[in-house]
């Protein structure tokens, strides 16, 4: 088959580098793309829904493969299925889930699937009485897409104020703060039929033990120990099968990749929120544990002919470990050169790209995460040093990292 792969992050980087292994692939292409996506695929540039059809028409592409959210909220689904063209990926107005916050929120009260108590404001004011009502700490969500950095968790009333004019849009959702553990549970969708991935967990603040502001994903780990199996179940049963029930019930089926970032309460999983994609840095400790040749899977899943696929898992857990640029989660430094990865894939990691470009002088740091650094073990405290040990080697001025990825496993 011919594929093509959109995006150019980390997440990106690992799809295509596990479609790279499979031996069903004839050409993989990507795009954007980056220097590490560089390696196993041809990169063509490419940015708006047009470009991308006229790609996929002129590379002769079987099947497309959608990374971020941005192209699906756009509609780049939508456009290739009018075209006849094979694309995994919801169409926009399923990727509402995640392109508004507002409406996800309704969905899943008319869906009966458990979640926070909330408000959607439009003004200040409003938002001001909602939060007098919540109390603190409380959750503020920006109704629109805002890679993943759009929620600030305000422990008082100075916090609130402060965030309050850069995160109100045309609405504003705000949500009580919820006790517990966080989880990344993936499936699969071809509209009807699920087929889960293995679960992860994410750690979106910057610093050390959840501290400081949101950002896209400071790091990753997947382990089957992250849930039992009956939690697992539960969370079929209670929050993804009634979710694409009910998109199917309002005429809008969701096929692509389903991320609900849970709560896992004391009442059970409750759902944070919605994304219409692959989860970034989850997905890099993801696939670094598939067993199975992604190929197959994608292309039936596109085709909707999920019902019956299985995925192999490897046992050993991963870890991702992010390293990001000077001034991240804010205004970055890019430029910075980039040295040692030689030596951290010699350690036996594998290193996703994520914002970095190729220049004369070398490799350099070109956006906020800049690497992640994967890898395995046998156990997750082996997974977790492999990782550090192999993220050590690397260097770039103003690189900062989280130094407690996994950790919540470990007490586990």
């Amino acid at each position: 088959m011919n594929i093509l792969v959109i995006g150019g992050g980390g997440r990106e980087h690992a799809i295509a580098w596990r479609l790279a292994q499979s031996p069903r692939v004839k050409r993989l292409c990507a795009t954007p793309g980056n220097p590490g996506i560089a390696k196993v695929a041809e990169c063509w540039p490419a940015s708006t829904v047009n470009d991308y059809l006229k790609l996929a028409d002129n590379l002769d592409v079987d099947l497309t493969v959608v990374g971020p959210e941005a192209p699906l909220v756009a509609g780049v689904v939508d456009r290739f299925r009018t075209e006849g063209r094979l694309i995994f990926g919801p169409t926009a107005a399923a990727a509402q889930l995640e392109g508004s916050k507002s409406f996800s929120k309704d969905f899943m009260i008319r869906a009966g699937i458990p979640t926070a108590r909330y408000e959607t404001v439009t003004n200040i004011d409003d938002a001001r009485k909602a939060i007098a009502k919540f109390g603190y700490p409380v959750v503020l969500k920006a109704d629109g897409l805002a890679a993943g950095k759009g929620v600030v968790i305000a422990q008082s009333r100075e916090e609130s104020e402060a965030a309050l004019p850069g995160l109100l849009g045309s609405r504003l959702v705000i949500e009580e703060f919820l006790q517990g553990e966080e989880v990344s549970f993936i499936v699969m969708s071809d509209g009807n039929n699920v087929l889960p991935l293995q679960p992860s967990q994410d750690h979106k603040s910057v610093n050390d033990n959840d501290k400081g502001p949101n950002t896209g994903g400071m790091g990753a780990y997947s382990d089957s120990r992250i849930l039992a199996p009956a939690a697992s179940d539960d969370i079929l049963t209670r929050v993804i099968q009634p979710t694409i029930a009910q998109m199917a019930a309002e005429n809008n089926p969701f096929t692509g990749f389903l991320y609900a970032g849970l709560m896992m309460t004391d009442a059970g999983p409750k759902v944070l929120e919605f994304n219409a994609r692959l989860g970034d840095p989850e997905t890099q400790a993801i696939l670094h544990r598939m067993a199975s040749d992604f190929v197959p899977i994608l292309a039936a899943a596109a085709a909707g002919e999920l019902a019956g696929a299985s995925i192999d898992w490897k046992d050993e857990p991963s870890v991702c470990i992010v390293l990001a640029a000077h001034g991240y989660p804010g205004a970055v430094r890019s430029g910075d050169l980039i040295t040692g990865l030689e030596k951290a894939e010699a350690a036996g990691a594998t290193v996703f790209h994520a914002g970095t470009a190729e220049t004369k002088d070398g490799l350099v740091s070109a956006g906020g995460r800049v690497l992640g650094i994967t890898h395995s073990g046998p156990h997750l405290g082996a997974a977790i040093d492999n990782a550090y040990a192999a993220a050590r080697h690397i260097h770039f001025e103003g690189m900062h990292f989280r130094t407690d990825i996994g950790a919540k496993g470990l007490k586990r």
